[in-house]
């Protein structure tokens, strides 16, 4: 009865809190700073999860340096390519580039790869605090470990303050990891018959995973897993995360898996939700929450149990059959030893099928009160089927609407800008799919096109996007897929089972409070409605944020406004048609 009167004491203190900064309005923050990283990216030795591998990092270590700065500052990163046979682009994920397209960081959309030797200066305005990542987006170099923590901090004004309260702050950033290279994988996918990449090998939490052993193998309660020897210094020891006794903390948490849908709890504790994708959302409580990759959250913690006891952190596989045990890290009390172990085991993660619990968790997530609300109604309705099919006699491959997204060499950025008209296809990708598509089964037909056209969008019109998903090849399959829009947060009115029906289903949108997000879910053959603005004059990637999924064809692009972005740096466009 305690620990619910404490949870209640701290969701009294969010709403206040939250009710505060609404009433105080914002006020002028303390001058906006330039934020200068000079980074090099090369391939080094590492061990993250105990076996040694290759991984891509930044200025010889994995992940890449955690950025933190606060909103109105500018980030310039003079990045430097020292991989000695690929080109390579980081997206600040999360970051919507008002202004600033060309830094989005996504090869032949947004820019040119950046060539073996050459350094490209990406410099852009952090808009709105939040929880953010950035990673590799070219061919699949996020699974090689090219990626870090990008966290924005409010102003310091009078007003800018969060809209809750905490003592500390912790960082949780999670990934998957495999021993096979992302080159092998790859060929794999590429290959007829396609060679799946297969279930990771380990779940990195903060770079660091264990394989072959566990943390909790020492433990009474553990009987069919070995205890890993370590010694704290290691590479893949687990990062600790220190708290004292009966403090607030907010941890932040961010996905940048590659494959794995997470589960995330902490022993014996509650989570009170009250960020996603950078967006405060109503609070709410909950002992274990899910997480796509793209996603980000922030919870709070209150540190009100035993004293003298350490608690399990853990992450474990949702929405795939795991193969892959569990990720662990300590919740250490201090002044309690970080080697001792908690009493009782870890938590145990809801079964990989449990579509229930996720569908609770992700339709609990409503924006805060005095959140923007979204337009009325909608200037143009997309309809996007997401299909496995086959091509050329037997290549796999994911579409949209039949079409699997293959990008052209000339970034769209400027070929749009310039008026190339060889540079992509002129013909206008699929507003929908037929009506009589049986989503509830393999495609009867499972051939697919290529194809790299453009979704263009009238500047400042309101857009539809219904995410379909539908049965794979194999018979009664569907998979999860996670959604990332670039350039905008978009707001969620709904998820539904089946195949959308706009007269049944738009009466169920939720007009009232909806999340903004950048990031989105659709559950196995069912729908989700999402609603933006295109105000953000540019070319942005849409793409389901499976690293291998998006490899083999599956994502968008949408244009606006191109002929009002200016100041396009030469270098971001010297390739393809627009290199000369």
């Amino acid at each position: 009865m305690a620990e619910a009167g404490h949870n209640n004491n701290v969701m009294m203190w969010v709403v206040f809190g939250m009710l505060l900064l609404i009433l105080q309005g914002h006020a002028a923050a303390e001058a906006a700073k330039v934020r200068h990283f000079k980074w090099d990216v090369e391939y080094v030795f590492w061990s993250p999860d105990c076996q040694e591998n290759v991984v891509m990092g930044i200025n010889g270590q994995f992940p890449g340096p955690t950025i933190r700065a606060t909103v109105g500052d500018t980030v310039v990163v003079e990045l430097t390519n020292k991989l000695h046979t690929e080109g390579v682009v980081i997206h600040w994920h999360g970051i919507r580039q008002l202004g600033t397209p060309w830094a989005d960081g996504t090869a032949s959309i947004s820019q040119c790869a950046i060539n073996p030797g050459e350094t490209f200066y990406y410099r852009f305005k952090l808009d709105k605090a939040g929880t953010y990542f950035y990673h590799g987006h070219y061919g699949m170099q996020r699974s090689a470990g090219l990626y870090g923590s990008l966290i924005v901090d409010v102003g310091e004004g009078e007003g800018e303050k969060e809209p809750f309260h905490y003592d500390g702050e912790l960082n949780l950033l999670l990934s998957d990891w495999w021993h096979e290279s992302v080159h092998h994988q790859e060929v794999g996918l590429s290959s007829n018959p396609m060679r799946w990449i297969g279930e990771p090998q380990s779940l990195l939490m903060n770079g660091r995973g264990q394989y072959n052993c566990s943390i909790a193998g020492g433990a009474h309660y553990s009987s069919n897993s070995s205890k890993c020897s370590l010694g704290g210094g290691e590479q893949c020891a687990p990062k600790i995360l220190h708290v004292l006794p009966n403090k607030i903390y907010r941890l932040r948490i961010a996905s940048t898996t590659a494959l794995a849908s997470l589960n995330l709890a902490i022993g014996n504790h509650k989570m009170v939700v009250v960020e996603a994708d950078g967006n405060y959302v109503q609070p709410f409580a909950v002992d274990d929450l899910d997480i796509y990759s793209g996603e980000s959250y922030s919870v709070l913690i209150t540190t009100n149990q035993k004293p003298r006891n350490n608690y399990w952190v853990s992450i474990g596989v949702r929405g795939r059959e795991p193969k892959t045990p569990q990720g662990l890290t300590l919740l250490n009390y201090k002044p309690n030893s970080a080697s001792k172990l908690p009493t009782s085991p870890p938590p145990v993660t809801p079964l990989w099928n449990n579509y229930t619990h996720s569908k609770s968790f992700t339709t609990s997530i409503l924006a805060l009160m005095g959140s923007p609300k979204p337009p009325t109604t909608f200037h143009r309705r997309i309809t996007l089927l997401n299909t496995q099919n086959k091509i050329n006699g037997g290549y796999t491959k994911w579409a949209i609407n039949n079409v699997s997204l293959s990008l052209p060499s000339t970034p769209y950025l400027g070929s749009i800008k310039y008026g190339l008209k060889n540079a992509f296809s002129s013909v206008n990708p699929p507003e929908s799919f037929p009506n009589d598509y049986d989503v509830m089964k393999p495609p009867v037909n499972p051939n697919t096109t290529t194809g790299n056209g453009v979704y263009t969008l009238t500047l400042n019109s309101t857009v539809d996007v219904i995410l379909q998903n539908a049965n794979a090849l194999s018979e009664n399959v569907s998979e999860i897929h996670p959604w990332h829009l670039h350039g905008h947060d978009f707001w969620v009115l709904g998820y539904g089972d089946g195949k959308f029906d706009p007269k049944r289903d738009e009466r169920k949108f939720n007009l009232k409070n909806p999340p903004l997000r950048n990031s989105a879910v659709i559950f196995p053959y069912g729908w989700t409605a999402l609603r933006f603005v295109a105000d953000n004059p540019g070319v942005w990637a849409f793409h389901c944020h499976i690293e291998p999924h998006l490899h083999m064809g599956m994502g968008v692009v949408f244009a606006q406004g191109v002929q009002h972005v200016n100041n396009i740096p030469k270098q971001a466009l010297a390739c393809g048609l627009t290199g000369n």
